[in-house]
């Protein structure tokens, strides 16, 4: 017990007597700093409920509207990595696509999402990824190995045709399925027949002219057809739309900077690279169906046959615009896309769709002097807008400088007049009209895909093990 006792002494010579007035204060300020803590954990729970509860509201409203699911490529999760952070949350440029629940981050709005990845990029502890998911839920993927090869061997896909959105995901896989083809050449040897190219490319967008470039510095030989005109997908975008891109290494040319570029921006730097390397690109050219095997292939054209050892496909998905079957549709007023909105000023106009191109195009065109400028929407509210375009086509009907009118469709179609029929509404709505837009979407090019044998993820004859992957 001594050396207890001495302890003791010891301690009572170095502490300093404390007056009970000190010892009351210490212990209300003890209590005090509990008492704060005990009330910030309260406010964190309430706000991390509040926020569960509205991601929860959120993903059941989703789900009504049918929007839950994502359309292309999209955030996979790792919920047992995921810390509750929110960093991704506030990287994504787009609204509601990830909510937090119970603290862990989910999918709310999957069909918002374009695949940008600045979500993956904020997670401090790497639990997101960028894909397409469980391609077995998807029958318009087509399926592909890592080296984006078909199941037809020696046919390559490339860009938005796998379900890969994003410019910077098409250069890449262009650039990449090209150099997998040399690869392969180089391996098996090259045939000296001039009449049989190494590569035909079909489509002509950031996909195929990257795929080009990459032919180009490869040294293998080349056809290339595109069914319009040079630029793919962008061709169709409104003027000045501005497109999201990351940093971008473009065969040849080298890096595309910058997080936004217009249209117009993107288009002149494609003429100018197929200018300045001299691209041979056989425009207007409609692929009509493959027939061969690896070796030799025999593309059937409108141009007539075209021989190559492999076939890049680098189509887009929106394919033939899809018409709306009413009455008058056949008038040359009628139109299914928006090259330049500033050469329409003083008409009447009439848009019809509810996506992103479609908002994009009532607004350009309300922009222009002396337009009356009218959007149908054949559902009761938006549900596939990226962020920044329901906002502005929000603000645009509320100051009236476009009408907004849902629960519509397209009846009939007159020279100066269009019918809309509005659901609850027995007698159609008749407006005086010079133009009709229409943004129905378009029937994306799968038929001719399974006319040349390849497969497509869900099909029946795909067994779990014969399912392979479709990369960024």
């Amino acid at each position: 017990m001594a050396p207890r006792h001495s302890f003791c002494r010891l301690v009572q010579l170095r502490m300093p007597a404390l007056s009970e007035e000190t010892w009351i204060a210490l212990l209300y300020s003890a209590l005090a700093l509990g008492a704060l803590f005990c009330l910030l954990g309260i406010w964190q729970r309430r706000i991390r409920q509040h926020a569960t509860a509205l991601a929860r509201a959120e993903i059941q409203d989703a789900r009504e509207r049918r929007v839950d699911a994502p359309m292309a490529q999209h955030p996979q999760i790792d919920v047992l990595r995921c810390i509750g952070c929110g960093s991704c949350i506030r990287a994504c440029p787009e609204d509601q696509v990830i909510g937090l629940i119970s603290g862990v981050a989910h999918i709310v709005q999957g069909s918002r999402c374009v695949g940008h990845g600045l979500c993956a990029e904020a997670c401090p502890v790497n639990a997101l990824t960028i894909g397409l998911g469980d391609l077995a839920l998807r029958p318009d993927i087509p399926v592909v190995t890592c080296d984006l090869e078909s199941n037809v061997p020696g046919v390559f896909l490339a860009g938005e045709v796998g379900g890969m959105a994003l410019i910077r995901n098409a250069v890449d896989q262009g650039s990449g399925v090209a150099s997998n083809i040399a690869h392969r050449l180089g391996l098996r040897g090259r045939a000296n027949d001039s009449r049989v190219a190494d590569v035909l490319v079909v489509g002509a967008g950031p996909a195929g002219i990257s795929a080009i470039l990459k032919c180009v510095e490869l040294g293998l030989s080349y056809i290339a057809i595109d069914q319009e005109d040079a630029g793919g997908t962008i061709l169709k975008y409104p003027r000045r739309k501005l497109v999201m891109t990351q940093p971008i290494d473009i065969p040849l040319y080298g890096s595309l900077k910058g997080k936004e570029h217009s249209k117009e921006d993107l288009l002149a730097l494609w003429q100018k690279i197929v200018q300045d390397f001299r691209l041979e690109i056989r425009t207007h050219v409609k692929l009509l169906g493959l027939s061969g095997a690896e070796g030799l292939f025999e593309a059937m054209t409108s141009a007539g046959a075209i021989h190559a050892r492999h076939v890049i496909l680098a189509l887009g998905r929106r394919g033939t615009p899809r018409k709306l079957g009413v009455p008058g549709e056949e008038l040359p007023k009628v139109l299914y896309q928006l090259m330049d909105a500033s050469t329409y000023s003083g008409q009447r106009i009439l848009v019809v769709g509810g996506g992103d191109s479609a908002v994009e195009a009532t607004t350009a065109l309300a922009d222009q002097p002396g337009n009356e400028v009218t959007l149908s929407y054949r559902k009761p509210s938006f549900a596939r807008l990226k962020r920044r375009n329901e906002e502005r086509i929000q603000s645009y009907a509320k100051a009236g400088r476009a009408r907004v009118i849902y629960s519509s469709n397209v009846a009939r179609i007159r020279p100066s007049s269009v019918e809309l029929a509005i659901d609850g509404e027995e007698v159609p709505l008749v407006l005086e009209n010079d133009y009709v837009l229409v943004f129905a979407g378009g029937d994306p090019p799968f038929a001719l895909l399974r006319e040349m044998g390849i497969r497509f993820s869900g099909d029946k004859q795909d067994s779990p093990t014969t399912k392979a992957r479709a990369l960024a």
